[in-house]
């Protein structure tokens, strides 16, 4: 879906008072306590699993241990975000310590490289111009994407909502291969860093499986561990903005039409919260990206109301219709 046209803006629709109303609330507010539970539960988690692959050493059993693991990889990713957005801690240089913790050392994924795309695509969400989320890649966003395709690549896009879900579980691979090309990027900051980092990372995870495992059972882990982890990443992200209007060039939208209109939130209870990171809230997240995770829930019904008073749309779906929509979107692209 695409909007080609200013939506008309009645000064009533402004940012301001939604800022200004959350910010009295105290919802922008560092929630120490709150990341200090995720971030016990999350090693927790870890310390079981440590322990509970070690008691079972070589076996195949290890296979089933990859989905807690693939579970615990993501919590860490999120964690990483997190503090790529300010939201964890008070300074620039305690948020970008734990994103350097969570996201290289502990997921082998580039703080660096993540957080300068990521950045762009929250400037500019769903803008096929400036969004890296849905430029030229492997799938196509747009008809004009689709019709650039050739060979395999065209056969793929015909066929890209059947295989958006499969191609989700390279999704791991390809984010560690893109961290590491980013590292030779010219003027790359903290590269010899993140570098040595990532080094860390895989030394000491190739290490601890082949501990507990035989070589072959390792691989097999790897493999799953890694295929899991990029498809509850991708479930995480993809019901956010696909399907949800793209502006078209030239188009300038305020900040709260920019980011509100091209969201969807995910409606659910705590447990969608715990699995979706928070980015079940992907409108408030959007509206306000420092805002801590444990205040999302909050700052929702605050949101709601305010978008259903000045009438402006607030999409809400379930997880099952956010993802239907998604699929339809790509599978239209190309028809």
């Amino acid at each position: 879906m695409t909007l080609t046209d200013n939506p008309v803006v009645p000064a009533e629709q402004s940012f301001g008072p939604l800022a200004q109303e959350v910010n009295a609330r105290g919802l922008l507010r560092r929630r120490p306590l709150g990341y200090a539970r995720i971030i016990g539960g999350d090693l927790a988690l870890a310390l079981v699993l440590g322990v509970t692959m070690v008691a079972i050493g070589p076996s195949w059993w290890q296979l089933v241990l990859a989905v807690p693991a693939a579970l615990l990889t993501t919590r860490w990713a999120f964690l990483g975000h997190d503090a790529g957005h300010k939201q964890v801690a008070g300074s620039h240089r305690a948020n970008r310590l734990l994103g350097l913790v969570f996201g290289d050392l502990l997921v082998g994924m580039s703080y660096g490289w993540w957080t300068t795309k990521h950045n762009r695509h929250h400037a500019h969400p769903n803008d096929v111009e400036r969004d890296p989320d849905v430029g030229t890649g492997v799938l196509a966003w747009t008809p004009e994407q689709a019709a650039a395709k050739t060979g395999f690549g065209r056969w793929l896009v015909r066929n890209q909502a059947a295989a958006f879900f499969p191609l989700l579980l390279l999704e791991a691979v390809n984010l560690k291969i893109s961290s590491v090309r980013d590292l030779r990027r010219p003027g790359r900051a903290d590269a010899r860093l993140e570098g040595r980092l990532l080094v860390a990372h895989h030394v000491a995870y190739a290490s601890f499986l082949l501990v507990v495992m035989s070589p072959v059972q390792a691989l097999a882990f790897a493999a799953l561990h890694h295929a899991l982890f990029g498809l509850h990443l991708g479930c995480a992200f993809a019901p956010n903005h696909k399907g949800m209007p793209m502006p078209q060039p030239g188009v300038r939208w305020t900040h709260l039409h920019r980011q509100v209109l091209t969201s969807r939130n995910v409606r659910g209870g705590k447990v969608t919260d715990w699995l979706l990171g928070g980015l079940n809230y992907q409108i408030e997240h959007h509206l306000f990206p420092s805002m801590p995770r444990p205040a999302l829930r909050e700052a929702q019904p605050v949101v709601r109301a305010y978008c259903e008073r000045v009438g402006l749309p607030y999409v809400e779906e379930g997880a099952l219709a956010s993802y239907r929509h998604a699929l339809q979107h790509l599978d239209g692209v190309d028809h």
